[in-house]
Formats: C-alpha cells, structure tokens, sequence
C-alpha cells in the first residue's frame, strides 16, 4: 500500500498503463499542489521552472497529452484557443469564462443539466457528453470597468 504522496501518484499512473517516470511523476504533482485547478502547458512549464525541475516544454506537452489519453486529465479549449487541463475527479461540470482576465470557474446546475438532455431527446439524441462554457465578466475591479465600459475581451455589448 502506498504511503507517500509520490507513492500514491507512481501507483496512480501505473494503473493507467503509464511508467511512473519523474517527469509524469512531477507534472502531476504541479496539477495536485496547484491552487489554480485549470493550467495551461506554459503554465505547467513555469511551475516547474519555479521547483528546478529541469523539465522541457515540449516533455510537458507530450505528458499532458499522454495524461489526457490516460484519462488522468481532462481538457478544455474556451476562446481564447488555448487548451487548459484539469484533473479528472470523475465529477462533471460545466465553465465560467471571464472574457477579460480569463478566470475560469467550475458549476454544477442540475437544472441546466436536465435542460440539455431534454433538448438532446427532443432532437432524437441519446446524449453521451457535453460541454458548456458560459463566457462574460467576473467580478474582480479591473473586469468590472469592462462591463462599464461596455467591453469585453471580444467586444461584445
């Protein structure tokens, strides 16, 4: 049984068929010891910059890659076009997405949730998966002056 925390992970990725290489072993722990839940490749990369893990860019993109096929990470493209990864705990949920400072906060609805699949049958679909990004202004100050001024990061009114 595991004990340690790198323990735990190396049995983690072994049970998805990956080797438990530092690399993989370092990256996941960026995703678990982030407060951020949602990191971009680049970010992935300055955190590790910032532990001395003498880690390349392109590694990093292979392992989230890797790590998404695995099942461990899920990925999100909002649009700004750049692709953000989140652990996967299994839970489904849809996206908030601050068109200025392109905060990215996590909502479960059970009332949007019904209002999808009742829209999918209404078609004749048998819903699989979905994804729902919600775009507008958070509430921080400097977004906040946005919306005053009527702007968004894609100028919408």
């Amino acid at each position: 049984m595991p004990h340690t925390p790198v323990e735990r992970n190396a049995a983690e990725l072994k049970t998805t068929g990956l080797k438990a290489t530092l690399p993989r072993l370092k990256i996941l722990e960026v995703f678990q010891d982030s407060s951020q839940r949602h990191l971009s490749a680049e970010e992935v990369y300055r955190a590790l910059l910032a532990r001395d893990a003498d880690i390349g860019l392109a590694t990093v993109y292979r392992v989230l890659s890797q790590f998404e096929q695995a099942g461990l990470l899920l990925r999100s493209q909002f649009d700004n076009d750049r692709a953000v990864y989140e652990l996967n705990e299994g839970e489904h949920h849809d996206h908030l997405v601050c068109l200025h400072c392109g905060k990215v906060e996590e909502f479960h609805d059970p009332v949007i949730e019904g209002l999808q699949h009742r829209v999918a049958q209404a078609r004749g679909f048998a819903l699989r998966a979905h994804s729902l990004a919600l775009y507008g202004l958070c509430d921080a100050p400097a977004c906040q002056a946005q919306a005053e001024s009527g702007r968004g990061a894609l100028g919408l009114r």
